[in-house]
């Protein structure tokens, strides 16, 4: 060992040393954050699954490959990232003696060509990542970066480090090839070669050049410890956790769509009937009452921005990002952390749990940390300003994005379920609704005795359960689909196909009442409970005497649908629940309707956000109008499971769009920019919304918006359309 490589060996200890210690503390801490939250202890089931989704979506980079280039590029880097830190392990070899190399593998050629094709592809990947961080930066001209409210630092930074290791890690081969210490051949290593060819023989380079690379990794490794909010780094570690622990790992999509996590206290499901606001948690009003996976969400944020991107209140001006929101949960639990660790925090009650001794010795940015209300304006210090909480409309566009497996919408209604439940704080014009929900069964106060009113003038007969011997399908209307006008002419097309096909089916009429989804997604789990388990004692009643395959329901609505098939189950009712697009799309397949007459004008889809992205079907409202019009579908540029919301979602359709643009606006102009003469929905509140959008345009005669329901009926039975528009239902 020469005096040169004792130098850099010393170096090489001592800097490591340092940043291991570092690392070792940081982790830790974020431990500790972390075991702040509540139990979750659904999280540990089905451990095959989880392992295998993880792997698949890391190794396989399934959510990152969706974006093309950049999820391409991202995974070179990140199989950079795991294979090569092998070569920064044979740096401190190198240190000790310029021809030092791995044990075992280090010598092996194909070690040595993988290393080579991987540092290669490594570079190619980390400059695509460095030129579109750099295309998409926030001061850009023009439009809104998905990395508005990132820390652009901190992406550079790490890109750098990546970039300059993988250049040392050339540099260090090629003294090696310079010196005449190099073990592979030249068809297995070439850039190694080139690199060495242009380089002095310098015996000592080899070991220099491994320090600075050990040096550089070390920095890297010194920064995020001093960092622990440093999601851009501490990602790559965080993320097969917070994707192991995803909340339904078999789901094809974002594991936080579908269902919403039932209200939880101390990590069991909250039973109204005994819960006590003193003793019981209602939703979330302190960070530390996020379960644990929540803050392991917060702390995995890479800040890649793609949930902002998409979002439909972000794009429309309105102040919520999902990232910033995140962000901003995640930095208030990390300067928190302090005063709850050392005992800290109220209790449901609202008093302070630690004593002043414990809380002596804090720093006064914690304490004033602690101070802060979760939810609150700028004035009052909050860490979430109400039009961020407010201006969501659960459409999953965040959770669909997110390539580390972040639920958005459950943090996000955890918030509202504390606000509504506690502290009666809600837009004031949703006040109506809940009290219709409460006193009339529907959102809109309608009277229970007029929800079979769409029936009338039919040419036949609407069975009603308890009224025929069998029923193969129970339809269920939904509110919309029984007291608004639009949406009625959607019910009774579907009941007229049903009954053009021969399906024997029955519906609840009065016995029918609001599925809930408004109530939950606002957050009133309270009227969400009453009514979902009021509807489930009448269908478990419906359906008595069935297996679960034989109790088949159709929904016209996707809110419906997704309440009735994927969350009434929390409260005892399983049903086989299909969109009645589905049920379309099979009666045709088989035969048992036929289009005969193709509808004409061109036709473009709107996904419903809780038809399409919530639940994956995409492909049924797609095969029904390819049956029953001419030509193709007009696709819009964002559709399937990046589809632009209406803007109904989240209980939005009872609030007031009151900031930036309206999102069916937008939604609408991007219809219209198709050339589309019909805007084809599956969902009732999207009907409403778009139709409001083309009417607020100005287009109503030029563009119409119809259920895909009625664009088959037009199809199948000609004679029951009126000038191209679908006859009115007879007025009660």
């Amino acid at each position: 060992m020469g005096s040169v490589q004792i130098v850099t060996t010393i170096l090489a200890a001592a800097i490591t040393a340092v940043a291991v210690w570092l690392a070792a503390r940081a982790v830790l801490k974020m431990v500790a954050v972390i075991r702040l939250g509540q139990p979750a202890p659904e999280r540990f089931t089905d451990k095959v699954s989880r392992t295998k989704t993880m792997l698949v979506e890391t190794a396989g980079h399934t959510r990152m490959l969706k974006w093309g280039v950049v999820g391409a590029a991202h995974w070179l880097v990140m199989v950079g990232f795991i294979v090569l830190s092998l070569l920064v392990l044979e740096a401190y070899f190198e240190v000790v003696t310029p021809t030092g190399g791995l044990p075992i593998i280090g010598h092996w050629v194909v070690f040595g060509l993988a290393t080579e094709i991987i540092g290669v592809l490594g570079l190619v990947g980390i400059l695509v990542l460095m030129a579109i961080r750099l295309r998409n930066r926030p001061t850009r001209p023009g439009g809104r970066s998905r990395f508005t409210g990132s820390t652009m630092w901190q992406g550079y930074f790490v890109e750098w480090i990546v970039l300059l290791v993988l250049i040392f890690g050339f540099v260090i081969r090629g003294f090696k090839v310079a010196t005449d210490h190099f073990e592979y051949p030249l068809w297995a290593t070439p850039v190694s070669h080139a690199v060495g060819a242009v380089l002095p023989d310098w015996q000592d380079g080899a070991s220099v050049a491994a320090l600075i690379k050990i040096v550089i990794s070390m920095t890297w490794l010194i920064v995020i410890s001093l960092n622990v909010t440093m999601g851009v780094a501490w990602h790559r570690f965080l993320a097969f956790p917070n994707i192991f622990f995803k909340r339904e790992p078999a789901r094809p999509a974002g594991s936080g769509l579908g269902a919403l996590r039932p209200m939880t206290s101390q990590g069991k499901p909250l039973d109204f009937e005994e819960a006590d606001p003193e003793k019981d948690q209602f939703g979330v009003a302190q960070v530390e009452q996020f379960s644990w996976k929540g803050l392991l969400d917060f702390s995995t944020c890479t800040e890649c921005g793609r949930c902002q991107s998409q979002c439909p209140a972000w794009n429309t001006g309105k102040p919520l990002s999902p990232k910033l929101l995140v962000l901003s949960l995640r930095d208030h639990a990390y300067a928190k952390a302090p005063y709850l660790l050392a005992g800290g925090g109220n209790d449901l009650t609202g008093e302070e749990k630690a004593t002043a001794a414990q809380l002596a010795h804090l720093d006064v940015l914690a304490l004033a940390e602690a101070d802060r209300p979760l939810i609150g304006t700028a004035e009052e210090g909050g860490v979430i300003d109400p039009d961020v909480l407010w201006s969501c409309t659960t459409c999953g566009a965040c959770v669909e994005q997110c390539p580390v497996d972040i639920e958005h919408v459950d943090h996000i209604v955890d918030m509202r379920r504390y606000q509504v439940l506690i502290e009666s704080s809600f837009p004031s014009e949703a006040g109506v609704m809940l009290r219709n929900l409460e006193n009339k069964g529907n959102p809109w106060g309608a009277p229970q005795n007029t929800r079979e009113d769409w029936t009338k003038g039919l040419d036949f007969e609407v069975p009603r359960v308890g009224e025929v011997d069998d029923f193969e399908y129970l339809f269920w209307v939904g509110c919309a689909g029984a007291f608004e006008d639009r949406a009625k002419k959607t019910t009774r097309a579907v009941a007229t196909l049903l009954n053009e096909a021969g399906v024997e089916f029955a519906i609840l009429g009065e016995g029918e009442t609001c599925s809930g989804d408004p109530a939950r997604r606002i957050g009133n789990e309270f009227v969400f409970q009453m009514l979902a388990q009021q509807n489930v004692e009448t269908l478990n009643e419906a359906f008595e005497g069935r297996e679960k395959a034989k109790r088949k329901i159709v929904a016209t609505c996707p809110h419906c649908f997704n309440t009735l098939g994927n969350e009434y189950g929390q409260l005892g009712g399983e049903f086989e629940v299909v969109h009645h697009t589905q049920l379309l799309a099979h009666l045709v397949s088989t035969g048992k309707l036929t289009p005969v007459q193709p509808v004409d004008g061109g036709v473009t889809y709107h996904d419903p956000c809780y038809l399409g992205r919530h639940n994956r079907v995409f492909a049924a409202p797609r095969e029904v109008l390819g049956d029953a019009i001419e030509g193709e579908i007009t696709e819009m540029p964002r559709n399937s499971e990046r589809s632009f919301c209406c803007g109904a979602g989240g209980a939005r359709m009872w609030m007031e769009e009151k900031i930036g643009k309206r999102i069916n606006v937008d939604r609408v102009e991007e219809a219209m920019a198709t050339g589309a003469k019909t805007v084809a929905v599956g969902c009732p509140f999207c009907s409403t919304m778009l139709s409001d959008g083309v009417n607020g345009k100005g287009a109503g005669e030029q563009v119409e918006v119809i259920d895909v329901a009625s664009v088959l009926l037009r199809s199948v039975k000609p004679e029951r359309s009126q000038g191209g528009k679908e006859a009115a239902p007879v007025a009660g």
